[in-house]
């Protein structure tokens, strides 16, 4: 599988974890004491506030009884909502901090005998999760920020059975996103554009690996490992002003505030930042 030429095969997986340790994901999606039920409850309630889709990609419901592989879970949020509706789960994280937060998480909801968490590379999965089939692997944002994804999706293969679904999320390089960064930080040196990705793909700048995928080059990521494509879609145009979003209002950037609900609902169809990808072993 020949990846996107972007500049991150050689960037030690070390940094990508110290990274994550230093501010793992959506960590300050609440005010609250972090490791207590109402912080919990807030991370989760913004979290599909602003992007109410992960609930409709993931389909919770639809795996009860299920074995579900996550990789990537970061602090927890879809981990535990696979196991409230009644998965089993075996998630799967790199970074130290965010894991001992998604094991509270779990804890603190009572779903600890559902889930099982390990520490680890995905591109080495093999070496410390148990190879067993899954009903679901699922990995929504986490393989774009590994220095080579195809390695990682090739380790899924070992887990699949024919019938096994995956799902995974990774960044769309011709979203809104994308022209917002190149405009905003970039002055329009398109030259520059894997490099201005990486620093601004997440609330914390400096990420040090972030790919981003044009639909055919996810394709070819899936295909590529044994998997067949069923379904591809983008969504998720963040329009919240970042200064009122970090202090928890939501105000949006002027101009989307006046742009139709219908019209800005076609940009995230066709513009969007998450490209949502359904597979499965033939």
């Amino acid at each position: 599988m020949r990846r996107p030429a972007q500049g991150f095969e050689s960037v030690p997986i070390e940094r990508v974890r110290e990274f994550w340790d230093r501010r793992p994901c959506n960590i300050r999606h609440s005010p609250k004491p972090v490791g207590t039920r109402e912080y919990f409850d807030e991370v989760e309630a913004r979290k599909y506030f602003v992007e109410p889709h992960i609930p409709v990609f993931a389909e919770f419901p639809r795996w009860r009884g299920k074995r579900v592989l996550e990789i990537g879970c970061g602090i927890g949020t879809d981990t535990i909502n696979f196991a409230r509706h009644g998965a089993l789960v075996t998630a799967v994280e790199l970074s130290e901090k965010s894991l001992e937060i998604a094991k509270k998480r779990a804890e603190v909801y009572g779903l600890q005998d559902r889930i099982r968490f390990f520490w680890g590379d995905a591109e080495d999965l093999t070496q410390f999760v148990p190879v067993e089939p899954y009903d679901l692997i699922y990995s929504f944002g986490v393989i774009h920020h590994t220095p080579r994804p195809e390695r990682a999706v090739n380790q899924m293969r070992y887990y699949a059975q024919p019938g096994t679904t995956v799902k995974i999320m990774v960044y769309y390089r011709y979203s809104w996103k994308v022209l917002w960064i190149l405009l905003t930080y970039g002055k329009g040196q398109f030259w520059r554009l894997a490099e201005l990705i990486a620093q601004h793909s997440e609330a914390q700048t400096g990420c040090p690996v972030t790919y981003t995928y044009t639909r055919r080059e996810a394709r070819q990521l899936l295909e590529s490992a044994g998997f067949k494509v069923r379904e591809m879609w983008v969504d998720h145009i963040f329009p919240y002003r970042i200064p009122d979003y970090i202090q928890y209002r939501y105000v949006k950037t002027w101009y989307f505030r006046w742009l139709p609900k219908p019209v800005f609902r076609w940009l995230e169809r066709n513009f969007g930042w998450h490209l949502c990808i359904t597979a499965e072993m033939p």
